[in-house]
């Protein structure tokens, strides 16, 4: 691999690409990473061996250019990096909201762009990366960015119709299972059990549930029946999920999660 790639705006999710890079194989000279504040720079820099430079540098020297910046933030990189994109450049956008087109709109004619929506567990190497093809991207453009996403996690190509289904399902879902987490922790104390205890209980719970999940191949349904003895504990508990509505209130946050990621995209147009 000796193709120069640059990850602008390097947050927390921008290092875990970093990282990522260099396991799968990429030296540091090949990667080069840019930041808002000189000390952040400096930071990756020391850390990683990889090389420090503004954005403008970056659109010059790199194949391949990740724009890890918030979506409100995006207007203002692009307004920067358009002039120094040449057209052969692939552009790979983490931003939630904002389409393929409006990237092509400003950049050099036929520039490849790819959208892509990862998410917190990069950070353990167990993302969900969801990618899509704008106009001008090649299925050679896709394999690249799978090449960048795979070492961090597993990645999923969807039409760019769905990117914001997948950024309220799988780009925040992590958040919503911390929140079921800490309700069931608080559940474990109330029932009497330490904190720790309960945290040790749940989470270890949840890791097996969702090895079953990934691993079985079975729908959902059948892995919560197979723990559901008639008259027993666990259909009481779940009768109260149903009363309390909880099946609804997911279909309505998921609802309010996608409707919020084209409020911001439109805010960094």
């Amino acid at each position: 691999m000796t193709q120069k790639v640059a990850v602008l705006g390097a947050g927390k999710i921008g290092e875990a690409l970093i990282s990522g890079l260099l396991r799968a194989g990429r030296t540091p000279a090949d990667v080069l990473v840019t930041a808002r504040r000189p000390e952040r720079a400096a930071e990756l820099r020391d850390r990683y061996g990889v090389e420090a430079v503004g954005n403008e540098q970056a659109a010059k020297a790199a194949d391949t250019l990740i724009l890890t910046v918030k979506p409100q933030d995006m207007g203002t990189l692009l307004d920067e990096l358009a002039p120094h994109v040449p057209a052969d450049r692939l552009v790979i956008s983490g931003a939630a909201g904002i389409p393929t087109a409006w990237f092509e709109e400003r950049l050099a004619a036929g520039t490849p762009v790819v959208r892509v929506m990862t998410n917190t567990p990069v950070l353990v190497d167990e993302a969900m990366s969801v990618i899509s093809a704008g106009a001008h991207a090649t299925e050679e453009h896709l394999l690249r960015t799978e090449e960048i996403f795979s070492p961090v996690g597993r990645t999923l190509r969807v039409p760019e119709t769905q990117q914001d289904a997948a950024t309220a399902l799988s780009g925040s879902g992590p958040a919503y299972f911390y929140f079921l987490v800490e309700a069931m922790t608080d559940a474990g104390i109330l029932l009497g059990l330490p904190r720790s205890v309960a945290h040790d209980l749940i989470v270890q719970s949840a890791i097996g549930a969702s090895v079953m999940l990934r691993d079985s191949g079975e729908h959902p349904v059948k892995l919560r029946e197979a723990v559901t003895s008639p008259a027993g504990t666990t259909i009481a508990a779940i009768r109260e999920l149903e009363n309390h509505g909880v099946r609804a209130a997911l279909l309505g946050a998921l609802e309010a999660a996608r409707d919020r990621s084209r409020e911001l995209a439109a805010g960094g147009r």
